[in-house]
């Protein structure tokens, strides 16, 4: 007979999120840098995330990933890693990511996943995920706001629009895949 305790994830979570976390390990060392914040895939891989494991089990995806590169393995912007990375100026959109799952994935869940909301919720973590990061890049870098806004996130906003848009489409679809063979609720 098998005993699970009341707080114990079943297996078929557990392998969710550990194939979501490497999933972001893998693509998350790639990217373009254009400046202090290099054009990256992982707030994509993190929408995308969020429709498949929703807010709770995303953000301890997300912070697996995170614990890995504060531990050394390389899976940062550029193949680079450690407490160094994290506490430096671009440190604060790392951390942010955290801030998009629980933002992002509260807004989809309680939307029911309902695509306008799913929209709202990814712009809205977004907008989070900035806020974050262009403070502690301002605090850690000494500039003023502009500058940060600047080249932290004009850049990125075509691009991030883009990639909402993307996993809107794909996302649904994962998702209404993934019910409709019993592997998520």
């Amino acid at each position: 007979m098998k005993e699970e305790t009341a707080t114990a994830l079943p297996i078929r979570q557990l392998c969710s999120v550990a194939l979501m976390s490497a999933i972001m390990c893998l693509l998350g060392p790639v990217s373009i840098p254009i400046g202090p914040v290099p054009i990256s895939a992982m707030t994509l891989v993190i929408y995308l995330t969020l429709y498949v494991l929703g807010m709770k089990l995303g953000t301890i995806s997300c912070a697996i990933y995170l614990m890995l590169g504060f531990v050394g393995v390389p899976v940062f912007a550029g193949y680079t890693a450690g407490a160094a990375k994290l506490l430096g100026p671009t440190g604060g959109y790392l951390a942010g990511y955290l801030c998009l799952t629980l933002v992002g994935g509260l807004v989809m869940e309680k939307a029911a996943y309902k695509r306008i909301w799913c929209i709202v919720g990814m712009i809205a973590g977004t907008a989070v995920l900035y806020a974050f990061g262009t403070v502690w890049f301002v605090i850690m870098m000494e500039c003023d706001v502009s500058y940060a806004v600047s080249v932290c996130v004009t850049p990125f906003l075509i691009g991030d629009f883009a990639k909402i848009v993307l996993a809107e489409l794909a996302g649904q679809e994962v998702r209404k895949r993934l019910k409709s063979a019993h592997l998520i609720d």
